[in-house]
């Protein structure tokens, strides 16, 4: 078998109060989007900066093309952090080329421009950016040193549903150039769309992990039914259904879908706002780390 480009191996950061990664193992091909997904507290974020070299681990290690990480993963790596703070008065151009001057190779900045479609906003100060247009330009400078790696740390949060989307496409034409992207991200959509495998924590350990598909056809049925929790009828929970409740409704996984609908029918549940759909990593999500509010 190959070399994996990232490896983590029985990770583990510990602070006075609490263990924040404990045990964490994983590896990652070359080539794939990787997804680290986990509720508030899981441990991702602290496992990806310690990926990152930002961190240092209290036990294990993070091995990059079999090696510990080091100078060369440094040349080989770019970060697009959650909140990035750029030097006031410059244009776009000037950011990029400021940026792509720390590395002795890399992309010309009228590449890394155009790779993120940010030809036309080049003379821009970019302090007078959208949001959608500085997550671009955060990207960008991600991108200068032609990265094999490239670590996305929850770049959506706060872009409205059509700059997430523009980005998505800009994700999707970095991972066509067969870069290798670790992910995390709240949005269980984006994870779905983006990601050939993910890995979910939750207090520390990791939960799951595969590829989004088989992690959903393990855990589910072929499809889930949705009827409001109001219109569901006390009585009907002894039904010989698979019920999962949420907070304002009931769902139902079932792999049979006309003779769970019968068996609604005959006990009288009303079905006019039944709402049949295929499972979603959301759901995925969930089940496994559960729907209670985190700190």
């Amino acid at each position: 078998m190959s070399t994996p480009l990232l490896e983590v191996r029985n990770l583990v950061k510990q602070y006075p109060s609490a263990t924040a990664v404990d045990g964490v193992s994983f590896s990652v091909p070359e080539g794939i989007c990787f997804g680290l997904l986990g509720p508030n507290g899981a441990g991702k974020t602290t496992t990806v900066e310690i990926m990152e070299g930002i961190l240092p681990p209290t036990a294990g290690e993070v091995r990059y093309r079999g090696e510990p990480l080091g100078a060369r993963f440094r040349e080989d790596a770019g970060i697009l952090f959650q909140k990035t703070a750029l030097q006031d008065h410059l244009t776009v151009r000037q950011s990029v080329a400021l940026f792509r001057g720390l590395y002795t190779h890399g992309l010309d900045v009228d590449e890394v421009l155009r790779v993120c479609a940010l030809e036309k906003l080049a003379r821009r100060d970019a302090r007078k950016l959208s949001g959608g247009q500085q997550q671009r330009l955060l990207l960008a400078i991600a991108l200068v040193n032609d990265p094999a790696v490239l670590f996305l740390d929850e770049p959506t949060t706060g872009l409205d549903p059509q700059a997430r989307r523009n980005f998505w496409e800009l994700v999707e034409s970095i991972k066509a150039r067969r870069k290798t992207i670790i992910l995390t991200t709240h949005y269980m959509e984006e994870a779905e769309l983006l990601c050939d495998e993910i890995a979910i924590m939750d207090r520390g350990r990791i939960v799951a992990q595969g590829p989004p598909h088989r992690l959903l056809r393990e855990h589910f049925a072929e499809v889930l039914l949705e009827l409001p929790r109001a219109e569901f009828p006390e009585a009907a929970r002894a039904l010989p259904l698979q019920l999962i409740d949420s907070r304002d409704r009931v769902e139902i996984t079932t792999h049979d879908l006309e003779a769970t609908l019968r068996t609604l029918l005959e006990a009288h549940v009303p079905l006019t706002n039944l709402r049949v759909r295929p499972p979603n990593l959301e759901d995925l999500f969930l089940e496994l780390t559960g729907k209670e509010l985190r700190p």
